[in-house]
C-alpha cells in the first residue's frame, strides 16, 4: 500500500466532504484540492427540457462549495441554456464541439423532461437550417457519448409533474430517452444541490456510486423520511397535528413520509434552513416515482401506515375530519 501525498489526501477528503455534506468543514481544502489546469477540469453539460428550471436555481443555490467554485474550480460546464451568455448558433456548435473533443470524457445532465408528443416538437432546441431540432435527439446524441448521465429532479428522473395525468405533451423521464444507458436518477422537487454535487464528485473520483432500485444513490435515498423525521416521536406518541400550523406528527394531515426515501430532514434546503415538515407542510413524496399522481391528494392522510419501504399507500386515503381518526 502506498501512502498519499497531501494532494491526493485533500482531493480524498474533498470528494468525501462533498458527498457526505461536510463540506463546510473542509472548504478552504476543497478549493485548493479541486484547483488545477482548466483542462483538468470534467466537462459537463447541462439540458433542459420540459421543467420549470427550478433544479437549476436550486443548484445556483449550493454554498458548499458555493457554485462560483463549483463552476471554476470543479467542473467544466460547457452548456446550459439558461445559464450561458452566449446565444444562437455560438451556443449550439458548443453541443456538437464538446461531444467530438470529450467524446466519452463529458458528464450529460438531463434537467426535465423529454416530451415525446407532436413528434418531439413540444420541447424543441436550436435548429438545422431552419427545421428546429427536437430536445429528444438533442438526449439521444449527446446521451450516446457521454461518460454518464444524470438525470435531476423528478420531471427528469421519474417524469414528475410534466408527465401526470393527462400527460398531453407524451413527457418521458430521460431513461426512457436515451436508448437503453444507464443513468443515475436524482429525484427532487427541486432536487438538492448536494444531491447533484455530491452525486458528480462520487462519480469522477470513485466511478458509479450504489443505486437503489429506482437508480437513485442509496447515499442520498437510502433511508425512509418517517424514521429521520424530527416528528418521528409524536408518531410514536400517538400525538398528531390536526391543522398544518399545530404542533405534533403530520401524518393525518396527509404527510407521506412513511413511502418516502431521502434524507431531507438531515440535510434540509436553503443553506440548512428548513425543510417541508419543518416549515409546517406534509411531506408530499416529490423524490418518489409515484410522485404526484398516487402520492396526491397531498393533504390527505394514507389509509393505513404501512411498513418501511412502502411505496404507493396501501388503499385509498380517508379524509381527515375535524381533527377526528
Amino acid at each position: 500500500m502506498r501512502n498519499l501525498d497531501r494532494r491526493e489526501f485533500l482531493r480524498l477528503c474533498g470528494a468525501t466532504g462533498a458527498a457526505l455534506s461536510l463540506a463546510d468543514m473542509l472548504k478552504p481544502e476543497i478549493a485548493a484540492a479541486f484547483a488545477g489546469p482548466k483542462e483538468g477540469k470534467p466537462p459537463v453539460v447541462w439540458l433542459q427540457g420540459g421543467a420549470c428550471s427550478g433544479c437549476s436555481v436550486s443548484l445556483l443555490n449550493s454554498v458548499s462549495p458555493d457554485i462560483a467554485e463549483v463552476l471554476t474550480g470543479v467542473i467544466s460546464l460547457k452548456f446550459h441554456q439558461t445559464l450561458m451568455s452566449a446565444a444562437g448558433d455560438q451556443a449550439m456548435n458548443v453541443l456538437q464541439e464538446t461531444r467530438n473533443k470529450y467524446r466519452g470524457e463529458y458528464v450529460l445532465i438531463v434537467e426535465g423532461t423529454v416530451p415525446a408528443g407532436a413528434s418531439g416538437k413540444y420541447a424543441t432546441l436550436g435548429e438545422n437550417g431552419e427545421k428546429p431540432v427536437t430536445f429528444a435527439k438533442w438526449v439521444k446524441d449527446m446521451s450516446a457519448d457521454a461518460k454518464a448521465i444524470l438525470a435531476v429532479g423528478s420531471c427528469a428522473s421519474f417524469g414528475g409533474v410534466p408527465a401526470a395525468s393527462p400527460n398531453p405533451t407524451g413527457s418521458l423521464p430521460a431513461s426512457k430517452a436515451v436508448n437503453g444507458k444507464p443513468v443515475i436518477n436524482i429525484p427532487g422537487c427541486p432536487s438538492h444541490p448536494d444531491w447533484v454535487l455530491g452525486t458528480v464528485v462520487h462519480l469522477l473520483n470513485y466511478g458509479m456510486p450504489r443505486l437503489d432500485a429506482h437508480g437513485r444513490p442509496v447515499i442520498f435515498f437510502g433511508k425512509c423520511i418517517h424514521d429521520l423525521c424530527e416528528r418521528r416521536p409524536d408518531f410514536d406518541l400517538g400525538v398528531f397535528a390536526t391543522r398544518l400550523s399545530g404542533n405534533g406528527c403530520l401524518y393525518k394531515m396527509g404527510c407521506k413520509g412513511p413511502m418516502t426515501f431521502a434524507d431531507c430532514p438531515q440535510r434540509m434546503f436553503n443553506n440548512k434552513t428548513n425543510w417541508c415538515v419543518g416549515a409546517n407542510s406534509p411531506c408530499i413524496s416529490c423524490v418518489q416515482p409515484e410522485f404526484p399522481d398516487h402520492s396526491e391528494p397531498f393533504f390527505v392522510k394514507m389509509a393505513e401506515y404501512g411498513p418501511e419501504g412502502t411505496q404507493v399507500p396501501q388503499n385509498r386515503p380517508v379524509r381527515l375530519i375535524g381533527g377526528s381518526n
